[in-house]
């Protein structure tokens, strides 16, 4: 009976690649389908998908969010907004980071005081214009409160209170969500 197998071993491991495989495409379908679905109802009850008998739940389950289910600094932020990759670099009030500047007062006139949070960006963004840095300020807005002659276009410096805070920082590349004024 052996000789009139089918399916080596090794061919059955790659079957069932191909089966989970469909099936994860299958449930990513579902989930689009009942969402727009959903949407296009009156009800506005969040949508429920039975996923107790499924082995993927935790995939059905994140690929079905809606918006009520998002993050906080996302959902409590209010107003339009665009996200901006950016260079996200990081200064302090320090002669080393401001030079001549190191007065502490912005290029806006802000006196900075402890517990201060802002960023430096070039003219391209006015004083005052919100930004959402993700893993600065615990990701909530922050407002362009001063400018710096290194930094130019898509670039932006996180202002800190000591120097090792920002050499910490270092450089990042991040989505950077600027409010829409």
């Amino acid at each position: 009976m052996a000789k009139d197998q089918i399916i080596s071993f090794e061919g059955s491991k790659t079957l069932m690649r191909i089966l989970a495989g469909f099936t994860a495409v299958a449930i990513v379908m579902m989930c689009f389908v009942l969402s727009q679905d959903a949407s296009a109802g009156q009800s506005d009850a969040p949508l429920q998908i039975p996923v107790k008998d499924l082995p993927e739940k935790e995939l059905v389950q994140s690929l079905s969010k809606d918006e009520s289910n998002m993050i906080d600094d996302e959902k409590n932020i209010d107003g339009p907004w665009q996200v901006v990759r950016m260079r996200v670099t990081a200064y302090c009030p320090c002669s080393k980071c401001c030079g001549e500047y190191s007065d502490g007062i912005t290029a806006c006139n802000h006196q900075i005081r402890p517990g201060d949070v802002f960023v430096a960006a070039d003219d391209t963004y006015k004083f005052g214009t919100e930004m959402v840095i993700p893993g600065y300020n615990s990701s909530q807005p922050v407002k362009v409160l001063d400018r710096g002659g290194a930094i130019k276009g898509d670039r932006i410096d996180a202002f800190f209170h000591t120097h090792q805070e920002a050499l910490e920082w270092g450089v990042q590349y991040l989505d950077v969500r600027v409010k829409i004024r």
